[in-house]
């Protein structure tokens, strides 16, 4: 079943039954166009009156109803202990999650709190009027912080995946074209490097995994940062969602031709990051030696998320500029997505020659 399908079904069923369920009624439910490799149908929920609420219907057979259930488990667990996420709204039997089955095909569907504010890109990536852009570094580390602090004491009833889980040999064999031999060595051996770190409880734990200014939005009023989809969170290591900052904070300065000054500005970036971070959890210095490890970790999950959303989609493998960009940083061993490196242009960023698969 694909995404239109779903569409076609929800406006001649399932959203009826999901009003109910939820307590709906009275509500303008709209569709919110999916993203590319968005694996969930979405709507926007709004009565006069009453908090903004967002719909999600999940339909692809790739996670069970206790991944799911892990994943509002751990949203309600860092609301109820003072993280700034959107809440996940409990149903009228009071369930987090609700599961739908029409026509043999199974659905779930979850409510949560639609967050305050919005997205940079809504606001051209301006930040707020009369603050100085710091200020939004700062407050992404400490929400990030704070976020990593509250998982320490977080004992799961319904367990996510862990890191290894989806991320061995087997799958990597799996999902990347056989065309590409010297990446799968490298990912490989980028694994086996992972698999030697210390994975103790300040170092390891449920984690985001997917923390950009896509998946959260910004009270311009306040500045205050509330995170949402957590549709990728399981156990890792905390500095793999410090390290997704790090990446997050290049497109800053990615068109600044001067790759001295583009090192400066992220020294100073990720400087303010680390500081909002550790004003709510701890963190060793000897860790951030690893950042650059970990910042391969991050292209490892993107390089992989793209062979899967072409295979999703029943599509033939290809790389196109973007994807080859990173799988030469990891195949030439290119450190820091490239940055500073001769190959990176900033008239092109993160780009690199098609190659054929």
């Amino acid at each position: 079943m694909n995404y239109n399908e779903v569409v076609s079904i929800s406006d001649t069923y399932l959203l009826t039954v999901v009003s109910e369920l939820f307590g709906l009624e009275g509500y303008e439910i709209q569709l919110i166009p999916a993203h590319a490799g968005g694996r969930n149908v979405v709507y926007t929920c709004v009565k006069e009156g009453a908090d903004a609420k967002i719909l999600r219907i999940a339909f692809l057979p790739d996670r069970s109803r206790e991944d799911f259930l892990g994943e509002v488990e751990y949203v309600r667990y860092l609301f109820e202990h003072g993280g700034s996420v959107s809440n996940v709204i409990s149903s009228q039997k009071g369930n987090l999650l609700e599961e739908i089955t029409h026509n043999n095909h199974t659905f779930f569907v979850c409510l949560f709190e639609k967050a305050k504010g919005k997205m940079l890109v809504e606001n051209n990536y301006q930040y707020r009027e009369g603050a100085p852009i710091t200020e939004y570094y700062y407050n992404c580390g400490k929400v990030l912080g704070k976020l990593h602090q509250i998982s320490k004491r977080y004992m799961p009833v319904h367990r996510r995946h862990s890191f290894f889980d989806k991320y061995n040999a087997e799958y990597i064999d799996k999902r990347i074209p056989d065309s590409l031999p010297l990446l799968k060595e490298k990912l490989v051996e980028l694994l086996n490097t992972l698999k030697g770190l210390d994975s103790n409880q300040d170092t390891f734990g449920m984690l985001h995994f997917d923390y950009n200014d896509g998946n959260y939005s910004i009270d311009f009023d306040t500045g205050q940062i509330t995170v949402y989809d957590f549709d990728n969170s399981c156990f890792g290591w905390y500095m793999f969602d410090l390290a997704g900052l790090w990446t997050s904070g290049v497109g800053w300065i990615q068109f600044e031709p001067d790759a001295g000054k583009r090192k400066k500005f992220m020294d100073d970036y990720f400087e303010t990051v680390l500081a909002g971070y550790r004003s709510e959890t701890k963190l060793e210095d000897s860790t951030l030696d690893k950042v650059p490890l970990f910042i391969k970790a991050n292209l490892l999950e993107n390089i992989i998320d793209a062979f899967e959303v072409m295979q999703n989609n029943g599509e033939e493998p290809k790389c196109d500029e973007e994807l080859s960009y990173l799988i030469k940083c990891l195949e030439d061993d290119i450190p820091y997505k490239g940055f500073f490196h001769e190959m990176y242009s900033c008239e092109a960023p993160f780009e690199y020659e098609e190659r054929n698969i």
